[in-house]
């Protein structure tokens, strides 16, 4: 079993009327909200403490992409990326991702990704999200009638941009490149490994099954709600008489680990409450651009294509219900270890990206948890899917040819 420790990094400072005087967090936020000095503390404590993840021995150190969002601050998740692939050993990079339909040319993408991957030994997880309506349609202006189309023709050149050893034109609809020749190039061959992060839509699931891509459900209304969406996925394989594995299918999920259920409710629920009332407060008529969702999907479920973004989801509900609903996973180490358990085995998962920071939650906080989840959580977990093997984790370089940089201080005292 495989844990991420994955990062939104979320705006701490959004005011207790928020969600009275203020219609979505996402697409019009009002930037006079913003501090860039808090934005200051928020990017460092957020790496440091992926870093002190990594230093735990969680599998992965993760980040995603999002544009004019107050629910995450990473509008280029490369930059992130390069401060964990230069000050991290021994962990993965999950990149999910760069929305590959933003991208013009996207061998950008492929040129940032190798990149990544060259830095870090070959520790790269290459995430390629088609990218929220929020995100693509209304942040940036993309046609959704023409975006899925845009995605697919990216994702075709960066694969072929990664693994054509030659020069190459590209003679696209959307791009049109005399000279493709990307440098550098990835190491781990014949690419790092993909997942696509994703809601429901019946075409992802093929596109993910097709291609033997890692399935990434990054929904926000917690396990319960997703595993629709991952049975959706795993009937889909099962249909295309593909072979079951579950490290192909991952999910993220809010995490709470404290001394006691009580302390994870008086000292830690007030942090989810700010994420789910403040930060997730999406107006909904930017989560349906007309155009964005294909026509199996919206045959196949009428609902919102954003999990767990609009007025709904957990908004206003108790610590009690959060839990129960499985918005959250929280108690002491025990509670929460039998709820993992059943998260992993019912939606059949072999990664976990674990949100354990959550709003506006103070880093000494995050530490706490984050410590109790991988010294009295993870150990007692690593047994699940013994006898699958895993494709969708990087191959990294052997220890012996792996760079080793100095620090500041070495290189003074050298």
């Amino acid at each position: 079993m495989k844990f991420h420790w994955f990062s939104l990094m979320p705006y701490p400072g959004l005011p207790e009327d928020f969600r009275q005087n203020h219609r979505s967090a996402w697409v019009d936020v009002d930037s006079r909200l913003y501090d860039p000095v808090k934005g200051h503390q928020v990017y460092n404590d957020s790496l440091d403490l992926l870093e002190f993840a990594a230093g735990l021995g969680f599998d992965g150190v993760g980040v995603n992409e999002h544009h004019a969002n107050a629910c995450g601050l990473i509008p280029s998740p490369a930059i992130m990326a390069a401060t964990l692939a230069r000050r991290t050993r021994d962990v993965s990079i999950v990149l999910l991702g760069q929305a590959i339909a933003l991208y013009n040319p996207p061998t950008r993408v492929a040129e940032e990704m190798a990149m990544l991957d060259v830095i870090s030994g070959g520790r790269l997880i290459a995430g390629f999200p088609v990218g929220t309506p929020m995100d693509t349609n209304y942040a940036f202006g993309q046609n959704p009638a023409t975006l899925r189309e845009r995605y697919a023709e990216n994702h075709d050149l960066i694969i072929r941009a990664w693994t054509d050893p030659g020069v190459f034109a590209w003679n696209g609809k959307f791009n049109k490149l005399r000279y493709v020749n990307v440098w550098p190039r990835p190491i781990q061959r014949p690419h790092p490994p993909i997942w696509i992060p994703a809601g429901g839509s019946v075409e992802t699931w093929d596109f993910c099954a097709g291609k033997g891509y890692n399935y990434s459900c990054l929904s926000f209304n917690g396990f319960k709600r997703g595993a629709r969406l991952l049975t959706g996925f795993w009937d889909r394989i099962e249909a295309l008489g593909k072979p079951f594995n579950p490290y192909q299918g991952s999910f993220a999920q809010h995490i709470i680990v404290a001394g006691s259920d009580a302390e994870a409710e008086e000292s830690y629920f007030q942090h989810a409450r700010y994420f789910f009332d403040r930060c997730l407060h999406v107006y909904p008529g930017f989560a349906g651009a007309p155009g964005y969702r294909p026509g199996a999907a919206i045959g196949a479920e009428p609902r919102a294509p954003v999990e767990g973004v609009s007025s709904g989801g957990a908004a206003g509900k108790s610590y009690r219900q959060c839990v129960d609903d499985g918005f959250l996973v929280a108690g002491d180490p025990d509670q929460v270890t039998g709820q993992m358990e059943h998260l992993i085995k019912s939606l059949r998962i072999g990664h976990v990206l674990c949100l354990l920071h959550i709003g506006d939650m103070p880093r000494d906080k995050c530490e706490k948890s984050t410590r109790l989840f991988a010294e009295q959580v993870m150990p007692r977990l690593r047994h699940l899917w013994e006898g699958y093997e895993d494709h969708w984790s990087p191959k990294p370089l052997d220890a012996g040819r792996m760079a080793k940089p100095r620090t500041i201080r070495d290189s003074v005292k050298a």
